[in-house]
């Protein structure tokens, strides 16, 4: 749920008055800002940084709000260093233009990516600075500031125009970029495992990540052991001067789980004002750009493959187009999430956006979500999804459960303003199911039911422990609790829950993993996957060499013309959907 606040201006130790002229001189370090008359600018500067921006923005001292939210849902500039931003509701979503100075420092370096931009000397602008997520980020090493400009489509004109009025002023003083960040060689941070992994128990999300000294205390004092951040998104109404790749190290060397969050185009059918297109085919390459962005934001963090990342899609009213138009973007979300090796995540409100994908779970038109995170402020610590999701989908691990909202918690002298969740993660599914040791390759995959013995046995117990559901021991007896987590997944999947394994059953359990498009030439593990499928599927050997030969292409032609498919030989989202869903 988005908040807007009114914004109130305080009087501090910094000026901020509104001056009639455009020259205010600031000493390093301080902050002023100017009007002149008639002109619809204030002139802004600090650190010996200077630039014009409409006059109607808010102007933000942070030594004398040391606590302000960052926040860019509505415009405003930042001076200073950031510090504890307990003024920041928990869910806050929507953007129009901000930007943030504040001193070049190790802390501030660490913010910095391939895509920041850096000044020449004597220069306060660069103007090739590149977009990334809605964020233009620039060096200014001669005035020793970082600036971090965010922007929509509809205002990155204005945000550029602000950014090229910049001038140096006589109090600039120059520090450079860390050597650290700059040299490209440097040792990458990363976070101790895919995020979250697996974990049940109690975490937390808000809308920026905490300071370190926060988190510690939070990790002493508090129930949570989860903590869900805004990794990327051009929608992000928050800024994140804490979250580096060493403060993701930091947090989950320290045993912390992290939940990254995406927020990027809503629904078509919202006020929101960045949405998805209406056309399906449109919407669904918009999911595949945010993914792109997202796995760039993964990587820079050090958030690694196997990772689950959660596109934020808030509530909406739902009509038949505009469904369409979520489930098409997150089907592009999700087959590029997977073709980077990382899980799909999909968090909305459980009446509108969860309770869409769960209505069309089995439908092989769009690709299924690995996790969902679902906004019920019930209260309920836990899993349930009560009547908007049946407890067959989504069970294998693979749920968080947002159950309580925009509440005030503090633990050893940190308030922070979160959003209360349960998780029950594993690995979902993951990119390739882990069966060292276990033969999946066949000549034929038979049917094997209660009572069957033999190693296509043992390789169904793994492909189904893989996929999240306990098959007991994996021991080549089809016994009971194989019987029972064959019918789990067999409900999760859309087939009849007989906990006979079949051929539709196991063409389901061998095509599981990541859905990169795959063709004549093409090799790897992908390709293994779907030549056991399809011999699963056809009943038919297909050889199984990982190599996308004129065999494996004759194969798919049968299959893609015998399930009404495209019949090009060539296996990309619909083609694996169908596999995906034991057709």
């Amino acid at each position: 749920m988005s908040s807007r606040i009114p914004w109130r201006v305080r009087a501090g130790t910094a000026t901020l008055a509104v001056l009639a002229g455009i020259g205010a001189f600031a000493a390093p370090g301080s902050a002023t800002a100017a009007s002149p008359p008639g002109a619809g600018r204030q002139t802004v500067t600090y650190h010996g940084y200077r630039i014009e921006v409409p006059a109607d923005w808010q102007v933000v001292d942070l030594a004398e709000r040391p606590r302000a939210c960052l926040r860019f849902d509505r415009p405003a500039v930042y001076l200073g260093e950031p510090a504890e931003q307990s003024d920041c509701p928990a869910h806050l979503v929507g953007r129009t233009a901000g930007i943030v100075v504040e001193p070049l420092t190790a802390r501030s370096a660490g913010q910095a990516t391939a895509a920041t931009a850096r000044t020449p000397r004597g220069k306060a602008t660069a103007p090739t600075a590149v977009s990334s997520n809605g964020t233009l980020q620039i060096a200014v090493e001669d005035a020793g500031v970082l600036v971090t400009a965010a922007h929509t489509p509809a205002t990155e004109s204005l945000v550029r125009g602000v950014l090229a009025s910049a001038e140096l002023t006589p109090g600039a003083r120059r520090t450079e970029l860390p050597r650290a960040v700059q040299r490209p060689d440097a040792t990458p941070l990363t976070a101790a495992g895919p995020q979250p992994g697996s974990y049940l128990g109690k975490g937390f999300d808000t809308c920026a990540a905490p300071s370190q000294a926060a988190m510690n205390a939070w990790q002493a004092g508090s129930p949570y052991s989860a903590v869900g951040v805004y990794i990327s998104g051009s929608f992000r109404g928050c800024a994140q001067p804490n979250l580096t790749a060493s403060w993701v190290t930091g947090q989950t060397g320290n045993g912390w789980r992290l939940i990254p969050i995406d927020v990027g185009r809503q629904a078509p059918c919202t006020g929101f004002s960045l949405k998805m297109s209406t056309d399906p085919a449109t919407a669904k390459s918009q999911g595949v750009a945010a993914a792109a962005a997202a796995l760039t934001a993964a990587a820079n963090l050090g958030i690694p493959a196997g990772s689950a990342v959660y596109s934020d899609i808030e509530g909406y009213a739902s009509t038949a187009s505009c469904k369409a138009a979520v489930l098409s973007y997150l089907s592009g979300w999700t087959e590029r999430l997977h073709s980077g090796g990382y899980l799909s995540g999909f968090y909305s409100s459980a009446s509108s956006g969860i309770k869409d994908a769960a209505s069309e779970y089995g439908n092989s038109a769009y690709t299924r979500v690995d996790h969902i995170f679902y906004a019920w402020w019930n209260g309920a610590a836990d899993t349930d999804t009560g009547s908007y999701v049946p407890s067959t989908y989504w069970a294998g691990h693979q749920r968080v459960h947002q159950y309580a909202g925009e509440v005030t918690e503090s633990y050893g002298g940190y308030s922070i303003n979160i959003d209360r969740d349960h998780l029950d993660v594993g690995t979902g599914t993951q990119p390739a199911p882990d069966c060292t040791g276990t033969n999946l390759d066949f000549t034929a995959y038979p049917t094997v039911r209660s009572g069957s013995t033999g190693d296509q046995v043992k390789a169904a117990q793994c492909l189904l422990e893989a996929a999240g559901y306990d098959p007991g021991t994996p021991d080549g007896t089809f016994g009971a609790a194989t019987t029972t987590a064959t019918q789990n997944f067999q409900s999760g999947t859309g087939l009849t829950a007989d906990g006979v394994i079949g051929p539709k059953t196991w063409t389901a359990l061998l095509s599981r993993g990541t859905t990169p498009t795959v063709q004549s030439g093409s090799t790897g593990e992908a390709v293994t996957r779907l030549q056991r499928a399809l011999t699963a599927a056809l009943g038919r050997t297909v050889a199984i060499d990982g190599a996308f030969g004129p065999g494996t292409d004759q194969a798919v032609r049968d299959y893609q013309s015998s399930r009404a498919l495209t019949a090009d030989g060539i296996v990309g989202s619909g083609t694996w959907g169908a596999l995906r869903s034991g057709r």
